[in-house]
């Protein structure tokens, strides 16, 4: 791979694991019936699915843009574009979780806020990485390199701080109704690495 930046490697590898925040939405599969809390679950699902598809497919954008030895303009679009799209689908999982409101299990309101609130704040995340990328200077390629290795240590840190209210939110009950939905498990069949 001549030529190839070690820092756009990076990028691409911090990318992938943030998306795994999403794809952590759905659980072990269980036969238990809870008729609302399935209803609740399929909700979610269905409106986590093209989210994490468009997550997905914004993944993929970058590991195809980091995987050449691309122009830093090429490259800049190409993760600004894949931030904003980010950045709105976590925006719609939120409002999704929001929209269906609290699982019906103990303690469900406080987690489906948290979830909420998380999602919401990932997506925010996502938006100033955009800001972040377009300001790089194209021209410098030394200048880019730094500017791109600024934003994957801060990919790495939003992909492991992030899930902790989605785990939340997904634990127990709630999990097992998910894992039953084929839109969860659709969401959630896609391989990307993971960090545990």
């Amino acid at each position: 791979m001549e030529g190839t930046n070690p820092v756009n490697k990076k990028l691409a590898a911090a990318l992938s694991s943030g998306a795994v925040l999403v794809l952590a939405l759905s659980g072990c599969s269980s036969d238990d019936g809870n008729e609302k809390l399935d209803s609740w679950a399929k909700t979610v699902c269905d409106a986590v699915q093209p989210q994490a598809k468009k997550i997905e497919n914004a993944n993929a954008a970058i590991q195809k843009e980091t995987s050449d030895n691309s122009k830093p303009a090429d490259v800049q679009s190409t993760d600004s574009q894949a931030f904003q799209d980010m950045s709105d689908a976590y925006k719609a999982i939120g409002s999704a979780v929001d929209k269906a409101g609290a699982p019906p299990v103990d303690g469900g309101e406080k987690k489906q806020k948290d979830a909420v609130k998380e999602l919401n704040a990932i997506s925010a995340s996502y938006a100033d990485l955009k800001k972040q990328v377009d300001k790089l200077d194209t021209k410098d390629q030394a200048k880019f390199a730094d500017g791109l290795k600024g934003i994957a240590g801060e990919l790495d840190k939003l992909s492991q701080s992030g899930s902790d209210a989605l785990k939340k939110l997904e634990e127990g009950d709630v999990g097992k109704a998910m894992a039953k939905q084929d839109s969860c498990k659709s969401a959630s069949s896609s391989p990307a690495p993971s960090k545990s």
